[in-house]
């Protein structure tokens, strides 16, 4: 069993097995894709909510995809209050153009991934969070706390075909951050902080893994997951993160006592909780394989594991999750994926 995990959330789950498919010369169904996104599908309370999304690609039929019934994107609330989007000379309206009527009252926000103009989504979601889902009317005070924020991918840098990273959504999200805490003078705070390295993320993975041996016939139950990323701020600390979840849901589970849930945003604690509570998760631990084929490179022969301080001191992760050395140590670190897989086996005893 084995599940494809990315921050992408600007395509459909189909187009990405599609494009697995192709890359692996194997069948990808889009069961086996969790996009950043995907755990959306467990946020039922919001479900019936308007949300107003930003991003890329198919946002508003991601959106339904996942549960959402009532959903507005960005362009629409910038189509209904044309006064607002004012960064850009040539796109401001030449005439004063009439009142809005009948837009939705926005009650919440989704972040699927970072837009093409940062200006825009940056100020529209800002009139939003301030007028309290009513951009088009005049705030008496600022609501405080604010509508809730789902926002998914947080990873501040991504390796494309460019020689050094490139911009991500985490970005985008510390933009937004700021501005919000220079406004009001309050910190932001997001209802759900998903994709990797969230646990929300790991763990519904672990429930698509689980639900594929069912499916396959499996007897034995699995007692691990192997976690093969780029990327030692996202992949490793996500899968280190989950780890330690595991261990201390078990721990308790034990001796039957009430701990404190390790160390992360808020938002995840809900996870720690779940585990804790299910006697029936036969998972035990949570391995982390570093590849040297992406974000991560290493100089010269790749050692067993990383050298101690090896890992540089800049925390590149989401600000809601605290920096620890020791999350961002891998397990292992091998060439390539190819490397990773046989590893697995070996680890496995599978020929």
């Amino acid at each position: 069993p084995v599940v494809f995990l990315t921050n992408a959330g600007n395509c459909l789950r189909s187009a990405k097995a599609r494009e697995l498919s192709q890359a692996l010369g194997l069948q990808v169904s889009p069961e086996q894709v969790v996009l950043s996104h995907s755990p959306l599908q467990l946020f039922s309370q919001f479900h019936q909510r308007c949300m107003l999304v930003a991003g890329q690609g198919p946002a508003e039929e991601n959106a339904h995809n996942l549960g959402f019934k009532h959903v507005v994107t960005i362009e629409a609330l910038r189509k209904a209050y044309p006064l607002l989007d004012m960064v850009d000379h040539s796109r401001r309206p030449k005439e004063l153009p009439p009142p809005t009527t009948g837009f939705p009252t926005i009650e919440g926000v989704i972040l699927f991934g970072e837009p093409v103009r940062w200006e825009t989504s940056l100020q529209l979601i800002t009139d939003v969070l301030l007028s309290n889902g009513n951009p088009g009317a005049e705030p008496q005070d600022v609501p405080y706390p604010h509508l809730p924020i789902l926002a998914c991918n947080m990873d501040l840098l991504w390796m494309a075909e460019a020689s050094m990273p490139r911009l991500g959504h985490g970005t985008f999200l510390l933009c937004l951050e700021s501005i919000y805490k220079k406004v009001t003078g309050r910190e932001l705070k997001y209802e759900a902080l998903i994709g990797k390295p969230s646990p929300v993320t790991y763990r519904y993975a672990q429930l698509l893994i689980q639900q594929q041996a069912e499916k396959q016939g499996w007897k034995v139950p699995i007692r691990r997951l192997y976690a093969i990323g780029d990327n030692p701020m996202s992949d490793v600390y996500g899968a280190n993160l989950y780890n330690s979840y595991l261990k201390s849901a078990q721990q308790d589970r034990v001796q039957a006592g009430v701990k404190r849930s390790p160390q992360a945003a808020s938002p995840q604690t809900e996870v720690y909780l779940e585990l804790r509570n299910d006697c029936n998760n036969s998972v035990e631990s949570c391995e982390s394989i570093l590849v040297c084929t992406g974000v991560y490179r290493h100089d010269g022969d790749v050692p067993k594991k990383t050298e101690p301080h090896a890992v540089e001191t800049v925390f590149h992760g989401h600000r809601d999750f605290c920096f620890d050395p020791s999350l961002v140590e891998p397990s292992y670190v091998v060439q390539d994926v190819d490397d990773a897989v046989q590893l697995a086996f070996k680890k496995e005893n599978w020929s």
